[in-house]
């Protein structure tokens, strides 16, 4: 970094700017181009208004829109007595010095716009976009647990997504964790935070007696290794249509007086529940099957999630929780008088614990059968501590869907009731709406794998309608994949989390509009300018930015230096939607750009500058595709 901030300031000083930058608390002009306008106006400002620096610099704020300039500062947010903002804003704006930087700020209401010397700008932007190529955007120094001592190490966290039950097809509810929790865990990484990805499997429970029961009756070894999560739902479809079968005739029996001991007694629930107690001792027979199905379940969904983009650090489960480990925290819920036995189960009144409307909202909760049999909530208390104690994280994400929103606020308020509310406090929930319009017309569950062959085959079927460019792709099938992938994600991540949206296939393979086609299309033609151009590395870095005069160049410019800016306020949001919101703006930027900054036929010197300047929009949305999880591509 620190040969970074060299050659940063020698490159200020060829842009007439004698004084090193200043330092200021999450300052990083090295990996942010506009924390050189931050600091620089920070200086300046605290001389004009006589603020302290250290309320100035967190001030300033980057803009949405450019008619409103780069950076902006509310007035009263320096929280200067005795006159109006205006008049503050007017005394301040007499006082400005001619900046080598930043034109002189005008009044907007109770703020101050800054507009950016934009010839300047694209010297300090565009080699260092060009420079940083895939870490452009992503600032390490957020993720120190100290910030003025690397040596200290960084914060880690854990996020938990997916969660998918085993034997069971991956459906849409599992596809929005998947892809809101692999974009948390990338922002996280480009921060600098040690990442850890958990998929915390439904991988125990009597149902997987049920699926032993069924797979004894129509289990086939052969089908199982070459598509074992299709054929073990097949299994467990078959198996429970026998066992509502079973149950009516138990039903009829007892109705009309009949004896039906040996019916039950030989009963697919009854036989479920004796293999699952199997499972629960430890037989060796029933783990052995257990696990045979548990790791080719998980084999097949690496494979769904590698065109995902999506890893895992760790496939744990609800397996994985130690009975002992439940019985410890059931003991300290008890012992702290957490708990209360009510009609043979044991539960917790919240009411009783948490003064207020808050505790109404939380209710009461069965945190044990009757029978003794421990539920969810034990298991989730006993794997969180677990986590702990491996992990020692600074902070966990749990990515789970909305209806969940009362299960994990019990969580964390048990976690904390125990004791332990500054663990409570590293745990966070991020939810979000359904998906709607998933269903056949049957009304059942449309599966991921089918989804996106249905998507992926639609793209394919668009890409041929133009011949020449469809010859040019190397493999118009895997691309066809790509760009389906893609149009699934964008329009699950277009909108904010917490929002329901409806699957509508017409739209989201569209090139019309803010789709995820657009994006790949807009990507793909600037790779096509780049070949077209035939420039080399050489010439790039040889780019004479001076030339860059137009108001579309300078449009462009500006909207890519917010780009780090915009990463590191979705730190603050967690929404998919604070990216994808600017990739738009800027692609619709670059798109109104390219009649007026033409590369091929310019003159040569302006073909270079052009070119380094799409080369760095190109690495800009390139980078926060990857961020969302999408690969870009080249060809369309």
């Amino acid at each position: 970094m620190s040969v970074c901030y060299h050659t940063l300031a020698q490159k200020l000083r060829s842009l007439n700017l004698e004084k090193d930058l200043p330092a200021y608390p999450n300052c990083h002009p090295e990996v942010n181009p506009v924390d050189v306008y931050r600091a620089h106006l920070t200086e300046i400002l605290a001389e004009v208004t006589g603020v302290d620096s250290k309320i100035v610099y967190p001030a300033l704020q980057w803009t949405q829109t450019l008619d409103k300039g780069d950076m902006v500062l509310a007035i009263p947010a320096l929280r200067v007595k005795g006159k109006k903002p205006n008049e503050l804003g007017e005394e301040w704006v007499s006082k400005f010095p001619e900046s080598p930087l930043v034109h002189k700020p005008t009044i907007s209401g109770t703020f101050l716009q800054f507009f950016f010397k934009v010839d300047k700008l694209s010297h300090i932007l565009i080699p260092s976009i060009i420079a940083k190529q895939e870490t452009f955007g992503q600032n390490k120094f957020l993720g120190l647990k100290d910030p003025a001592d690397a040596s200290k190490g960084q914060k880690k966290i854990i996020v938990e997504f997916s969660s998918p039950n085993i034997a069971k097809p991956f459906h849409a509810g599992h596809l929005r964790s998947t892809i809101i929790g692999g974009f948390l865990s990338n922002l996280y990484e480009g921060a600098g935070w040690d990442v850890t990805r958990i998929n915390y499997l439904g991988d125990w429970g009597k149902q997987y007696g049920i699926l032993a029961v069924g797979y004894q009756k129509y289990g086939d070894d052969t089908k199982l290794e070459a598509d074992p999560i299709n054929h073990l739902f097949d299994v467990y479809v078959k198996i429970n249509k026998d066992k509502e079968v079973e149950e009516e005739e138990i039903k009829k029996d007892t109705e009309a007086g009949k004896d039906v001991s040996e019916l039950r007694a030989k009963s697919i629930d009854e036989r479920a529940r004796v293999y699952f107690k199997a499972m629960s001792d430890n037989e060796p027979a029933a783990i052995q099957q257990w696990s045979k199905f548990r790791e080719l379940s998980i084999k097949r969904y690496k494979e769904t999630y590698a065109r995902l983009n999506i890893t895992f650090d760790v496939y744990s489960g609800e397996s994985q929780v130690k009975q002992e480990q439940m019985d410890l925290a059931a003991k300290r819920i008890a012992d702290k008088g957490i708990s209360k036995v009510s009609e043979g189960a044991v539960i917790i009144d919240f009411t009783e614990h948490v003064p207020g409307k808050a505790g109404k909202s939380l209710g009461k909760t069965l945190i044990q059968r009757k029978d003794g049999t421990a539920l969810y909530l034990t298991r989730d208390i006993s794997e969180l501590m677990g986590r702990e104690e491996q992990y020692n994280f600074d902070h966990m994400i749990y990515v789970v869907a909305s209806q969940q929103d009362l299960h994990l606020a019990q969580l964390f308020k048990i976690v904390e009731l125990m004791g332990y509310p500054e663990l409570a406090k590293k745990c966070q929930h991020i939810n979000f709406g359904l998906v709607l319009g998933m269903s056949t017309r049957k009304g059942t569950v449309k599966f991921l794998d089918d989804i996106l062959r249905d998507v992926g085959e639609k793209m394919h079927e668009v890409m041929q309608k133009n011949e020449d460019k469809y010859k040019q792709v190397e493999n118009p099938e895997a691309t066809a994949d790509i760009l389906g992938i893609t149009s699934v994600m964008v329009q699950d991540l277009s909108g904010k989390r917490n929002n329901n949206y409806t699957f509508d296939m017409d739209r989201m393979t569209s090139f019309e509009g803010d789709t995820g086609p657009y994006l790949q299309y807009a990507h793909a033609r600037l790779c096509s300018i780049t070949r077209k151009a035939e420039l080399s590395e050489e010439d790039i870095a040889s780019a004479d930015f001076s030339l860059l005069t137009e108001s579309h160049a300078a449009d462009l410019i500006r909207v890519l230096s917010q780009y780090p800016d915009v990463v590191q306020n979705t730190l603050k949001t967690l929404e998919p939607t604070t990216i994808l919101v600017y990739l738009f703006k800027m692609t619709h930027t670059l798109s109104s750009s390219y009649p007026h900054l033409k590369v091929v036929g310019s003159e040569r010197q302006l073909m270079i500058a052009r070119m380094a300047l799409y080369d760095a929009a190109r690495v800009v949305l390139a980078n926060g595709m990857r961020l969302l999880g999408l690969t870009p591509v080249e060809r369309m």
